[in-house]
């Protein structure tokens, strides 16, 4: 990864989809320091009828390698390990992967209504006529854990607050006034037990990262930071096929990461999880091997996920609190390789000896624990 960034975010009424697409990608060339004739691979979702043929004119480029794999909030983990093996492969030398969305904004303009589900034909016809939303489905999962396990509805309020503690650290972050576990139980009840701040926000912006082979390192800007290992799971659509709500497809595409990337779970010095809400993050962690199955809330308790804590989560406040335009994934990516050099400001992770982070892993979800793509990324 040679080159990343972010478009404008959080509140940007002005612009379209497609200008923060270009905004992104035009930032990230400039921050490889490549030019934009080096990219023969294009990797987009979410937008066009014809994605990613819609985007990469919009950008004036001629892809001979694209993708367009969909997968919900995982989609870009998922995208940068095709990615990875494109151009070890010789079929691609840079591949440009680039997300926009207006999602506030059209809301606001009332170009498009909030919406409860992801529709219903296919197999979601045998759920939504109960009222069976997006935001039921991951309430039920974590309702589950917590009669399981024990998990405490305080547990999980303390990750929206220690997202929120690092989001203040963060001046691109959306929201940074800090919060407490009471400010969290006394919001209003979205879908029980997730009260307003159990929940992502949602914000408008585009992100934007940059693969390159090797031979091109040496003209970049900034060293680079490179893909280790990866995987990808999907597992359910519909509730009824998911085994247990306890386990999310993470379980299985952080292991083959982890694997491929010849790591282990406690070498990692800090993490970047999709955390459209608090659950997520737990059970995340579980997944990835951080802490036994069940004792996620026990782990996410005492500061463990501030970005002086033992295990930095979310460093830019996540999507619970820095930026949520829809599919976050490629978010995730951007803070990781900004993470690993050195450039978060007063955000800025350090190992115990004071010395950068070396090692960092990305794990992004979709649907409702339908998919994940975890990335494990190093300095050297």
């Amino acid at each position: 990864m040679v080159g990343v960034s972010l478009s404008d975010c959080g509140r940007v009424d002005e612009a379209t989809p497609y200008a923060l697409h270009a905004q992104a990608a035009r930032r990230a060339l400039a921050d490889s320091g490549l030019g934009r004739e080096v990219v023969d691979g294009f990797a987009s979702a979410g937008l066009g009828t014809l994605a990613p043929v819609e985007v990469a004119e919009y950008l004036g480029l001629r892809p001979t390698w694209v993708d367009s794999t969909s997968v919900g909030g995982s989609t870009w983990e998922v995208m940068a390990a095709h990615a990875a093996d494109a151009i070890a492969a010789g079929h691609a030398n840079a591949v440009l992967l680039v997300y926009g969305s207006t999602a506030r904004a059209d809301i606001k303009a009332g170009r498009r209504t909030g919406n409860l589900s992801f529709g219903a034909r296919g197999p979601l016809q045998f759920e939504v006529p109960y009222g069976h939303t997006l935001i039921a489905k991951y309430a039920m999962a974590a309702r589950r854990h917590m009669i399981e396990y024990g998990t405490t509805i305080e547990q999980l309020a303390s990750v929206a607050v220690q997202a929120r503690a690092n989001a203040t650290l963060n001046p691109e972050a959306m929201f940074r006034e800090p919060i407490t576990i009471d400010d969290v139980l006394s919001g209003p009840m979205i879908a029980d037990p997730f009260t307003k701040l159990h929940c992502c926000l949602r914000s408008d912006g585009g992100a934007a990262v940059l693969l390159a082979a090797e031979e091109y390192v040496r003209d970049c800007r900034t060293p680079p930071i490179w893909i280790l290992g990866t995987g990808e799971h999907v597992s359910h659509t519909t509730m009824s096929e998911w085994q247990d709500f306890t386990v999310s497809p993470a379980a299985e595409s952080g292991r083959l990461a982890f694997d491929r990337a010849g790591v282990r779970p406690d070498e990692i010095d800090f993490a970047e999880i999709y955390d459209a809400f608090t659950y997520m993050t737990l059970v995340t962690l579980e997944d990835l091997g951080f802490c036994e199955k069940g004792e996620g809330g026990a782990f996410v308790e005492k500061g463990r996920l501030l970005v002086g804590g033992d295990l930095p989560v979310n460093t830019d406040g996540g999507g619970l609190s820095a930026q949520h335009p829809g599919m976050r994934g490629l978010f995730l990516l951007v803070e990781a390789v900004r993470q690993l050099r050195g450039e978060a400001a007063a955000r800025q992770v350090r190992r115990r000896d004071g010395e950068l982070p070396q090692l960092a892993v990305a794990s992004g979800t979709g649907g409702w624990f339908c998919s994940s793509g975890t990335v494990v990324l190093g300095r050297e």
